[in-house]
This record gives C-alpha cells, structure tokens and sequence, in this order.
C-alpha cells in the first residue's frame, strides 16, 4: 500500500498511537505530517508506504484551525490541560481583543512552548518539563496569514479562526493574546480543519479505517502519493525513458526545459507518479523515486 489516509484524528490519541494504529492494519511503513497534541482534534495526514518519503516535498504546508481562547488564566502548558499558574481577573471585551490582533498577523516571532515535542539534546521538551527542567525556548519565525475572532462563549472565552504557516503553536498565540491584553490565557480547545490539500471534510475516523481495513478495502481509501503535490509542475515522460524513470536513472534535461534549473517538480510515467526530480544542466535528476525499478 502507498499513499496518504486524510485522517480526523481524535482527542485524547496522540499522533503516535494514530500511526501505531494505522501501521498495524497496514503492515507498511507509516508516518505522520504535523503532530497534534493529544487533546488537539483535525486532520492529521496519515503517510504510507512510499507516500513517507514525500514529506519535505508538500507544496502547500499551511494549516487552518478553529481554537478557543479561554481568559481563566494563563496554564503552564498553555493550555486547558496544565495548571494555571496566572489567573484572569476580567474577560476582555472584543472591541479591546481586535484592537491588538494586528500584533499577530503576518510574520511574527513565536517562543515554542516548554511542554511541546521539541528536543533538547535529543530529549523532548516535555519530558524535560515533567522532571521540572523547563527550557527557555528562542523565538523563532511563523506567519499567520489570517487571524479572526469569532463569538464569544459562555465559558469567559472566545473562539478563534487561524490560518499559518508550518511550526505555529497556537496554544501559544492564545497564551500570548492574553499577555498582550494583561487578561492571562490559555488555549481551550482547538480543531485542525486543514493540513495543505488535506481538509476536515474529507477525513475519516479511526473507526471508518479500522472498518475498512476489515473488510479488505483500506487500500481503496488511499489518497495518491500525488495528492499533496497538487501545486508541483508536472512533467511526461515518454515511452522510450520508461525503464530509465522507474528505475530512477538520470533522464535528458530537454524534457523539462520550460521548468526552472533546481526547481522541483514530479516526474510522471503514463498516469503514474514516478518521482520529484529537478534539472542541472542538461539532465533530470532524482530527487525521490517513488517507483520499485526494473532491476
């Protein structure tokens, strides 16, 4: 089996046991792309087989979350499940809270959160954290491309609407929205309702997969290994150079002359995807094959 299951991952499973999940009724090598914290619900796009080795190729790695911000004081894990450790006196009213959303718009500096995956010495953070080792993380960029308040709750909160770039924490905007309206906060709940081309209406349960798989028609609900390279150029490759394509060999450069020298794009076979290449001179290289050769 290759290609990609658009998974609506649960609360309360982590990324890893959705891959343990996955890898056991599958059998093949399983990955994921972009861990959501346990708690967190959305899409989590599910790669197998060959589609693991199509990560760093994603053309779109923007996601959109639907999150609530809860003013009941900031939590040492910037979220509803950490101790607050800054309580909140008064509930910001939304005039005040759109009045500083510009600040968090565009390209902004984000400090990662102690509780997060993030190594130190290849330990996670979190696990440092739980020892009483919190590590002082570095801002690092992220871009948020939309940021838009929606109506207020009935639990002294407010829902959130967020498009960004890769590496966001949005448990830490919510926690810094609160510093920045000295209202302490903390991330309440939020939904990934899209990963790239992976998108919240088009997921399956664990229990659809699990079903599926049960019934021998799992591999009918893979998404192709193209699916998250819907935005890559795309080159034919004739008949002649098929067993130089499957086989991932060099292939001449004129077939590709229109695409940039070092800009990726996906090599195809007939119908088939056989890889992400780009083009150094007078030649097509492989960067990642994606088909078993000929020997």
């Amino acid at each position: 089996m290759n290609g990609f299951l658009n998974l609506l991952k649960p609360p309360g499973m982590s990324s890893g046991a959705a891959v343990a999940i996955i890898k056991r009724l599958t059998g093949e090598k399983v990955g994921h792309a972009g861990t959501l914290d346990p708690e967190a619900s959305g899409v989590l796009p599910i790669m197998v087989g060959r589609a693991t080795r199509l990560l760093d190729y994603f053309t779109d790695k923007s996601k959109s979350y639907v999150a609530e911000i809860a003013f009941t004081g900031a939590t040492d894990t910037q979220d509803a499940q950490g101790t607050v450790i800054e309580p909140c006196h008064r509930i910001p009213e939304r005039g005040e809270i759109e009045s500083i959303l510009d600040r968090f718009r565009g390209e902004i500096l984000q400090c990662p959160p102690a509780y997060s995956a993030l190594k130190k010495d290849g330990v996670p953070l979190y696990a440092l954290a739980r020892k009483g080792q919190l590590v002082e993380t570095k801002g690092r960029p992220t871009l948020i491309r939309k940021l838009e308040l929606g109506e207020k709750t009935n639990q002294n909160g407010y829902m959130l609407f967020v498009d960004c770039g890769s590496g966001t924490y949005i448990r830490t905007l919510c926690h810094d929205i609160g510093q920045a309206l000295s209202c302490p906060a903390h991330m309440r709940f939020l939904l990934r309702i899209r990963h790239g081309a992976f998108r919240l209406d088009h997921a399956c349960t664990i229990e659809e997969i699990q079903a599926a798989a049960a019934e021998n028609r799992l591999e009918n609900m893979l998404l192709p290994l193209d699916y998250p390279l819907q935005e890559m150029k795309k080159v034919q490759v004739p008949d002649r150079f098929a067993k130089m394509a499957r086989n991932g060999s060099k292939l001449p450069g004129k077939l590709s002359e229109d695409i940039p020298e070092g800009e990726n794009f996906a090599l195809y076979l007939a119908d088939q995807i056989a890889g992400v290449a780009h083009r150094s001179r007078d030649e097509i290289r492989f960067d990642m094959g994606l088909m078993g050769g000929e020997g």
